[in-house]
């Protein structure tokens, strides 16, 4: 594994300032590679059905609790540690109605605000790269699991190839990501926690960044600079970023992975 020294409180900056702005631009509310799709391909790898009640880990704006709830009829929490992304997560909630199925707690994700045993299933998406102690993170899902509770979380990982030292330490340092795991280390995570795997799959990620760049700077260059600040130098160092990015994951270096696993 390949460490920054990036922290939580590092995270919260980015999610309390523009750059988050500048990824709700990209990625729209959902914030996770493959939007809409990605999550109706994770929720039913996990079997979630009406009246099961879920954890979503790193919430941010609730949108994929939000998903869930219309789409499959479950009650969720969400767990985020940004006081932006929480209060406009819960106006959110009031705004499509669904305050009586959704409650938001702030909490450190690898301090779950919850009781033992208190879910049916945890969740996440492409955001459990933000966190420095993944281990805790899983025990700690793991602990506030039922017997027989499902986790299911995609996340940005590094890729089969491999990064170099130096190549992980400047994408984890623009991304803000402490490190990143693997898919095997992943799979050892949840072994090592009392979770049978299900599914641990490499899944797409590169075309999405070819589309992001796109995006960017053929569409939504005037909206990314006003978000910035109208600093054309700080958007065309983040776009020579984010083509590194792009290269890496073009050559396997980083990817993304959807992990489905059931708590013994």
């Amino acid at each position: 594994m390949k460490h920054t020294p990036i922290t939580l409180a590092d995270v919260q900056r980015v999610y309390d300032g523009p750059e988050a702005d500048l990824w709700l631009l990209i990625m729209g509310e959902q914030i996770h590679v493959g939007g809409m799709n990605s999550s109706l391909a994770l929720a039913r790898s996990a079997g979630l059905a009406s009246g099961m009640t879920g954890v979503d880990l790193c919430c941010c704006l609730g949108a994929g609790m939000r998903f869930l709830a219309k789409t499959f009829g479950v009650r969720m929490c969400g767990v985020d540690a940004t006081d932006r992304m929480l209060d406009r997560a819960r106006l959110r909630a009031r705004d499509e109605g669904l305050e009586d199925k959704l409650e938001f707690r702030k909490g450190d994700v690898t301090q779950i605000p919850a009781r033992d045993g208190e879910f049916d299933f945890v969740w996440g998406e492409d955001a459990w790269c933000y966190v420095v102690d993944k281990d805790r993170l899983i025990a700690e899902a793991a602990r506030v699991l039922k017997p027989g509770g499902v986790i299911a979380f995609t996340d940005w990982i590094e890729g089969p190839a491999g990064l170099s030292e130096a190549e992980a330490l400047r994408i984890n340092t623009f991304m803000k990501f402490p490190y990143m795991e693997s898919l095997d280390g992943y799979a050892a995570l949840l072994a090592r926690h009392g979770f049978v795997a299900r599914e641990t799959a490499e899944i797409e990620f590169a075309k999405f960044v070819d589309l992001y760049l796109a995006m960017l700077g053929e569409q939504l260059t005037f909206d990314a600079l006003r978000i910035l600040g109208g600093d054309e130098a700080l958007f065309r160092a983040m776009g020579a970023e984010m083509e590194f990015m792009r290269a890496a994951a073009h050559a396997g270096k980083v990817t993304r992975g959807r992990f489905v696993a059931v708590k013994r």
